[in-house]
This record gives structure tokens, sequence and C-alpha cells, in this order.
């Protein structure tokens, strides 16, 4: 695969990810709504995300794909958790 497809294929992978956390959007509504739904699940796709964030950052050469895809996870996956306990 060239280069070039390979940034393509990142940043396809990227799209999907962001759609999996975003995903949580509806589960967000439902614990609002009183239907309470896990509070696992999305601590640890936060928790990882956050290793997945670090990761993409703090290396050597940053890439930047790996932290877009996993930004949303972080923020949608503490959200879902905190709205599953109130």
């Amino acid at each position: 695969m060239s280069e070039k497809q390979m940034k393509t294929l990142g940043w396809i992978a990227t799209f999907m990810s962001v759609m999996m956390y975003v995903s949580y959007i509806p589960q967000i509504m439902n614990n609002l709504a009183g239907q309470k739904g896990n509070f696992i699940q999305p601590a640890v796709a936060a928790a990882n995300c956050c290793l997945w964030c670090y990761y993409g950052f703090f290396k050597e050469k940053r890439d930047i794909p790996i932290v877009a895809a996993n930004l949303p996870g972080i923020i949608l996956g503490i959200i879902t958790a905190f709205t599953a306990l109130i």
C-alpha cells in the first residue's frame, strides 16, 4: 500500500472510530430520561481512549489520526458513564 493509501485508510478508520463513540449519544439520552445504562463500559472506553491519545500525541512522530479518533471517546465516554450514575 502506498503512503497516500495508508493515510486515507487512517482517516477512514478515524471517522469510523468517531462514529462508534457518537453512538453513545442515545445511551446518554436514555440515562437522562431515567433508563440507566451500564457505567463500566463507557468508563473503561474513556480510560482506553485517554491512553491512546497520550500515545498518539507524545510519540516521537505524532499520530494525529489516533488522537482525533479517540478524543470523542474520552468526552462521550465520560459523559455516558457520569449520566449512568446520576
